[in-house]
This record gives C-alpha cells, structure tokens and sequence, in this order.
C-alpha cells in the first residue's frame, strides 16, 4: 500500500508539472505566431570595447572591477545569448529591442543574457572620466526635465539613489521616458524597461548597475558609497543625446 500511494502521489506531481509546462508552452507559442516564422540567428552579438581605458573611472570605479565586469560578466552574457539564440529556434527577430518587445516569445536564457548585454552596453556609454573630481552636473534639456519632474537636482538624486540602494538583490535603477515625461524605477537581475513583461516601461536614459558585481572589490557591501562615488563619473552629455531621441 505504502508504495502504491508513492507511486499516485509521484504520478500526480509530474501531471501538475506537466500541465505547468504545457500552460507556459502555449504561452510562448501564441507569442511566437503572432511574431510570424521562427528562424535561427544567424550572426554573433559581439563585444565591443570599452568606450574608454580600463582605469579612466579611477578613483570612483577601480580599473580591476572594469576589467572583470567588462571583459568576464559582459563577455559572459555576450556568449551566452549567442549560444542560446543559435541553438534554439526563435520568432524573426533582428534586434534585442524587437526582442525585448516580444519577451514572452523567448526563453529565460535569452532574457537574462540580452538583457545583460543591452544594459551593460548602455552603462558603459553612460560613464565618462572625471579624474579630478570636478563637479559634474547635468545641463540642458536634461537638467530642466529633472527640476520639472522632482523638483531639484538633489530630489532626483536621492530617488534614484534610493531606487538603486533598496533593489532587493541584484539589479538596476533607471530614469527613463515614458510619454514624454521622466520616472525613477528599478528591475530586478538583467531585466529593463523595454521589455514587455516589466512593470514599468519607458525608454532608458540613465542606468546605474547595482550588481555585487559592479563595486564589490572596491565597496564591499557599502551599495551607498558606491552610487555616491558613481555620480562623479555620468556621462550627462549621452544622458542629453538619449534624451532628444526619446522625446
């Protein structure tokens, strides 16, 4: 008897499981025909290099953690996404933003791994070398977005900072435009706020990873004094850029 009411008990778990499977197949499926045909990828993303050497973040971000972060955890998203989008058909694609509009088409490698690598391609480009430590504001159309929309540099400050220091785990905060106006969000691992499946959405224009990953060598567990330290180096002028193009 008792081994009869294992086999029912393990016989009923794997029907559950099955039917969970089958529920998130259908998903995927009806995404994927409103996509049209499914095809492989056909050519790599690449990594490219850093906008600037490995040490022009000094002292703020020290140049071991840009060579790990840029050349190992970059790399490593880069690599993967290949692999899973290679290996694995998927809707006519040819971009991470059309997939990122489809996200409930692909498979969670594909989100974890394009999202890595679009988020970090973003974070490089939003750096810039401050070795001085020179004060390092926003002007233009950015500053006058930011004092409409919270009022002052140092409410907008302390928002997205709080946005980064409270993301539960690993993630990122975000200013982003969503019609025509500015917001303050976060997202949990390598998730953004292009893809369909995030609570909010909108067009990313500052990004801060709050990975371990990204200050833990220089840091350690102070988050704080690492999104301190990190406004010395924003590239408020590409902030600017993605600003026009968003509006």
């Amino acid at each position: 008897m008792t081994e009869r009411r294992d086999f029912l008990k393990k016989s009923a778990l794997f029907s559950i499981g099955s039917l969970a499977a089958n529920l998130v197949s259908a998903e995927k499926l009806q995404a994927i025909e409103a996509l049209g045909k499914e095809e492989l990828f056909t050519e790599d993303f690449t990594l490219a290099p850093l906008p600037y050497a490995y040490d022009a973040l000094e002292p703020f971000i020290d140049k071991q953690t840009m060579e790990l972060h840029h050349d190992k955890h970059h790399q490593g998203y880069v690599t993967n996404l290949n692999k899973a989008l290679q290996t694995t058909k998927h809707p006519a694609v040819t971009s991470l933003e059309d997939i990122f509009k489809n996200m409930t088409a692909f498979d969670t490698a594909v989100r974890n791994n394009g999202g890595g690598h679009y988020n970090h391609t973003l974070f490089w480009s939003l750096m810039k070398e401050n070795k001085e430590a020179k004060p390092n504001n926003p002007d233009g159309k950015v500053a006058d977005a930011i004092n409409a929309s919270f009022g002052s540099l140092d409410e907008f400050k302390k928002q997205f900072a709080d946005a980064g220091a409270k993301r539960f785990g690993s993630g990122w905060a975000w200013l982003v435009v969503e019609n025509k106006k500015l917001k303050i969000t976060s997202t949990p691992n390598q998730d953004n706020t292009l893809m369909s499946i995030s609570e909010v959405k909108g067009t990313p224009i500052l990004a801060l990873d709050v990975w371990e990953h990204a200050y833990y060598l220089k840091y350690q567990n102070k988050r704080a004094d690492y999104i301190t330290a990190w406004w010395n180096v924003v590239n408020w002028t590409k902030v600017n850029e993605l600003l026009a193009k968003a509006e």
